[in-house]
């Protein structure tokens, strides 16, 4: 006789969530090991004394680390997924019959947070990384990825016509709407600044906002800015669904709007990552390497021996203020030196460093003539005759009074890198950046959304990828954090507001799961060291 399920449910007394979700389930883990209580003290000048109660900031964050883990696109998927859930209801605090909060909510508190909060929550989850012990400080690694937006190039128009439009649009309500959209979200470390004796000095004012950097500027590119004669694509084009996306190239000369993410991460076995920008794809690689590095040293009080990237971080600029502050510059150069023009190119010619001179193919000597004003850097010139007379002029220059040539004024530093070619720290770094950032952004395309992103304008995309961020280095909590001891007083360190007058000891001591023999073995073992290799060369 073939049965019928006939669909009842009767309430259920007694029965407690707690006893719903099992004791192995991935969020009783994630919540034993991650306290969020902190959130509260980073989002309490986001509101008033009075009024109705608001969603609880762990809520929110809670949910921002489901939509992390469970790889969801939307807030409004996300809360079906929290409402059909029990495991991510227990981890929400929710009870089963407690309404769980409004999808619109949280793109409401996501706009009231601002970057700022989103990135003081990346840095205290970094903060937790470095208590366990799971940061190494020594090597930093650079990389970055481009990253499709939440646009089509089918959007794109003139950008003047785009901005004579908003500018016709505001005309009428005045622009406390657009400077209300850009004012910044204010640190309480911010806000602290105005005590300071100089607060008021209105020409400082003037020079920091002059020197603003790209974190500052939440990695916004500076419209004045140029490279060279040649108009961007970006100075013409804006996107009207996303004006800060720019047009970039993907694959086989395909052309999508999007930005650049770029990631510093340690290079300790945990592979934390200590740093996050997203920039429009318009801007190189090289440009936000200082600042970001910077940020990275003062904020974590880390005192790095070598900073790992391709060649696109390569450039004069870079190298020199990694060498100036005593940091390998583990990078490639771009050989830009013998690119085949038809005549011999600067790397053809030999320096020498004693006596400041070049020699040519030829074995002739250039001679240094005039240091130039601009960025070219120190003149050498050949003589004319000896130019003139030489076989190989043909491919050396064209010009009647002798090869010239340029050094760079930071050529010294890249003499410097050059040396550091085929040594063998130097070659294993490289091997190394390959599996160390390169598959943190992988994971982070194919398992956690970051192919595309979901939000629009730099702000916003800037808030998902230290999200993203953030959730990786909770991975890498859960994964490493119980296997070391955490170093007690490099927490307290981070913790501490004022700096101290002492020196602090800042790079923990990174341990191999190998133990070497120590000198005293060595020592003791040396005889039997010699007699063994005596033995094995009367034996060859």
């Amino acid at each position: 006789m073939m049965g019928t399920k006939l669909r009842h449910f009767s309430p259920l007394a007694n029965l407690s969530l707690e006893e719903l979700v099992p004791n192995n389930n991935f969020y009783r883990r994630l919540d034993a090991m991650l306290d969020l209580s902190f959130v509260r003290d980073l989002v309490e000048d986001c509101y008033a004394c009075l009024g109705r109660p608001s969603v609880d900031p762990m809520v929110f964050f809670r949910l921002q680390l489901v939509m992390f883990f469970e790889d969801i696109r939307s807030e409004r998927q996300l809360m079906e997924v929290a409402a059909d859930r029990l495991s991510v209801r227990w981890f929400l605090g929710y009870d089963l019959d407690e309404p769980l909060p409004d999808h619109s909510s949280l793109s409401r508190i996501r706009k009231r947070y601002g970057v700022e909060v989103f990135r003081r929550f990346f840095e205290r989850i970094v903060e937790e990384c470095f208590e366990a012990g799971l940061v190494w400080g020594e090597e930093l690694f650079f990389d970055s990825t481009k990253v499709e937006a939440n646009a089509d190039v089918d959007s794109l128009r003139s950008r003047s016509i785009a901005e004579n439009h908003l500018k016709e649009l505001f005309e009428e309500t005045g622009s406390q709407e657009i400077e209300d959209f850009d004012t910044p979200h204010l640190s309480p470390d911010a806000l602290a600044t105005d005590t300071l004796p100089m607060a008021g000095d209105e020409s400082l004012k003037e020079s920091n906002a002059r020197s603003e950097g790209w974190i500052s500027r939440k990695g916004r590119q500076e419209r004045t800015f140029s490279s060279g004669p040649r108009k961007r694509t970006a100075d013409r084009l804006l996107s009207t669904t996303d004006p800060d996306a720019t047009p970039m190239r993907l694959g086989e000369g395909e052309t999508k709007l999007g930005y650049q993410a770029y990631y510093v991460v340690d290079g300790g076995k945990a592979r934390v990552v200590l740093n996050v920008l997203v920039t429009p794809s318009e801007v190189t690689e090289n440009r936000p390497m200082l600042d970001l590095l910077w940020s990275s040293v003062f904020r974590w009080r880390i005192r790095s021996r070598r900073v790992t990237g391709d060649a696109r971080y390569g450039t004069r600029r870079n190298v020199a203020a990694l060498e100036k502050a005593g940091i390998r510059a583990y990078v490639a150069i771009p050989n830009f030196d013998f690119r085949d023009t038809g005549l011999f190119g600067p790397g053809h010619f030999r320096y020498d460093p004693e006596k400041d001179l070049y020699i040519c193919p030829a074995d002739q000597r250039l001679h240094r003539r005039a240091r130039t004003s601009g960025n070219r850097g120190t003149q050498y010139r050949a003589k004319a005759e000896a130019c003139n007379a030489c076989e190989l002029k043909a491919r050396c220059t064209t010009s009647e009074r002798g090869r010239m040539l340029y050094r760079a004024f930071e050529e010294d530093f890249y003499d410097r890198v050059r040396g550091y070619r085929g040594t063998f720290a130097y070659e294993k770094a490289l091997r190394k950046r390959r599996v160390w950032v390169e598959p943190l952004f992988a994971e982070a395309k194919e398992w956690h959304g970051m192919r595309r992103f979901r939000l629009r304008r730099l702000e916003k995309v800037n808030m998902e990828a230290l999200l993203i961020a953030s959730g990786q280095n909770v991975k890498r909590l859960l994964a490493f954090g119980g296997r070391r001891p955490k170093k007690l007083a490099q927490a307290a360190a981070l913790r501490l507001p004022s700096a101290s007058g002492h020196q602090i000891g800042c790079a923990r001591e990174h341990r191999s799961s190998y133990s070497w023999p120590t000198k005293a073995f060595f020592q003791q073992a040396g005889p039997f060291l010699i007699q063994g290799t005596q033995k094995r060369a009367l034996l060859l």
